[in-house]
């Protein structure tokens, strides 16, 4: 096993300090679009230089690896959404021929960020997009599972928030939007998917913990979507003081179909579970099965079909990947490698005590044709919180793009195996901040190297400064453009 020593790197270039704090006056906003204000010209020209980010407004967590895709390359743009000021969805695209921004404009209001009480922010409402054939940019917020005044959800319980959906006025334009009240309230994590046919599917989790997962279809661009239909059960257990969950992940496989992998949570009663911790994130294990779209079977890895929605006893029987053991999960994403087997990316970690268990490291797992192998850390020797996405080209070839701390820096870097995960070497850092930690998202649909992932900067948990990475390192954006971009709130 490798020095970590050795691989954990300074060498990225160091990020830009922001010079000068503006105050810019805002005008009333329109219900479901943002206002942007412009700074006059003489005070724009004395100032402008680049930055390394596109964005300054983010809050909370404002991205995630399990809300996807958060952006999308179409056309020559890429299109990019994340949680800003009041956990609303905010969008921003960059063209790659003019090196031009436009936004980040307001997709939507969300509930989550006007509720009573609670912790200041819920963050698990965070934007999911998608494009429709027709170019329209649809956006998917604002639900931890709805809430009592939605009435009663028939697929489990409720929390907060509202699920909801936003789509843009006119095709490819981030500048006006509007609601559609089509897809139920009782939702969060959403992950958004189009097939090849122009089909949407539509996965979350139906409530709060003690939720089915389900997905919602539509064949007419997201204009309607058909009732959710469970393909994870939850339900209560006679062994414990428990409820069976799930987390899981969705994405596109080969052709018409769709690869989920997921892990367990045991969901415990107040009181009870880990030293009387009571409810907590405890999860263990993963799954995975796949989804044909198109003869609407759900089977195993070996091609054994599944009766929905799948158990806990139907999961650990035919679909599990890896036993986890004592360390505590956080799912990640799953792709095919060239010869169409599954890979899964699996952050496991010591149960500490925390509620959270303790800090999670990301894992690589893999079928090889024959049975599920690998388990080990993609980072060796390192103990704290790390979380990434990947490719993978034929199944030896793997390469993470991962972020984790070190000396209190926030560190984005690029780690390859050319062993099938057995090894991990780091390759290059493509973004170092000092003092902060990153939250990323997954890899933006059909990225192209040079904007690949988005990341959020976290020094505090408003002001957060967004940024759009590749190969190389962060997309640019003028600074003046950026201020005089800035959309009001309220």
């Amino acid at each position: 096993m490798m020095n970590l020593n050795k691989r954990l790197r300074k060498n990225s270039p160091s990020g830009y300090k922001a010079l000068l704090t503006f105050s810019i006056i805002s005008g009333l906003m329109a219900t479901g679009c943002a206002h942007q204000e412009s700074l006059p010209n003489s005070t724009a020209n004395s100032v402008d230089r680049q930055v390394g980010y596109f964005a300054d407004n983010g809050v909370g967590n404002p991205l995630a690896v399990v809300q996807h895709p958060a952006g999308i390359h179409k056309n020559g743009i890429t299109y990019v959404s994340y949680q800003g000021p009041k956990e609303d969805p905010y969008i921003a695209s960059y063209n790659h021929q003019t090196g031009q921004w436009q936004g980040p404009f307001r997709a939507g209001i969300s509930e989550l960020g006007r509720r009573g009480g609670g912790k200041k922010f819920d963050n698990h409402g965070k934007p999911t997009m998608l494009i429709d054939d027709e170019g329209y940019i649809h956006i998917f917020y604002g639900g931890h599972g709805g809430q009592a005044s939605n009435g009663k959800n028939p697929l489990g319980n409720t929390h907060h928030g509202a699920n909801k959906h936003a789509v843009s006025k006119r095709p490819y334009d981030i500048s006006q939007w509007e609601d559609l009240n089509n897809i139920t309230p009782f939702g969060t994590y959403n992950q958004a998917l189009k097939m090849d046919n122009g089909d949407i599917y539509l996965f979350f989790r139906h409530g709060a913990h003690r939720s089915d997962w389900v997905y919602q279809k539509s064949v007419d661009n997201g204009r309607t979507f058909a009732s959710p239909v469970s393909f994870l059960k939850h339900k209560r257990r006679t062994d414990i003081d428990a409820v069976d969950s799930w987390y899981a992940w969705a994405g596109k496989g080969q052709g018409d179909n769709i690869i989920v992998s997921y892990d367990y949570h045991v969901c415990w009663d107040g009181g009870t579970g880990v030293n009387g911790r009571g409810h907590t994130t405890e999860r263990h294990d993963v799954y995975f099965m796949s989804f044909n779209t198109k003869t609407g079977e759900w089977s195993n890895v070996e091609g054994e079909k599944l009766v929905l929605p799948v158990t806990r006893e139907v999961a650990d029987e035919k679909t599990l990947a890896m036993r986890t053991g004592e360390l505590w999960t956080f799912n990640g994403s799953t792709h095919l490698d060239a010869q169409g087997q599954p890979h899964i990316a699996i952050n496991a970690g010591i149960d500490k005590g925390a509620k959270t268990g303790g800090p999670k490291q990301t894992r690589h797992v893999r079928w090889n044709g024959h049975e599920w192998v690998g388990g080990d850390k993609v980072i060796p020797q390192y103990e704290g919180v790390s979380r990434g996405d990947f490719m993978v080209t034929d199944p030896e070839n793997i390469r993470y793009l991962t972020t984790y701390n070190q000396d209190n820096d926030a560190v984005l870097s690029w780690w390859q195996s050319h062993d099938g995960g057995e090894h991990f070497v780091e390759e290059r850092t493509v973004l170092r901040k000092d003092n902060a930690s990153f939250a990323i998202s997954a890899f933006i649909k059909d990225a192209i190297p040079d904007a690949q992932m988005l990341v959020a900067e976290k020094i505090s948990d408003e002001g957060i400064k967004m940024y759009l990475v590749g190969e190389e390192g962060a997309v640019t954006r003028s600074l003046v453009d950026l201020k005089t971009a800035i959309p009001t709130s309220k």
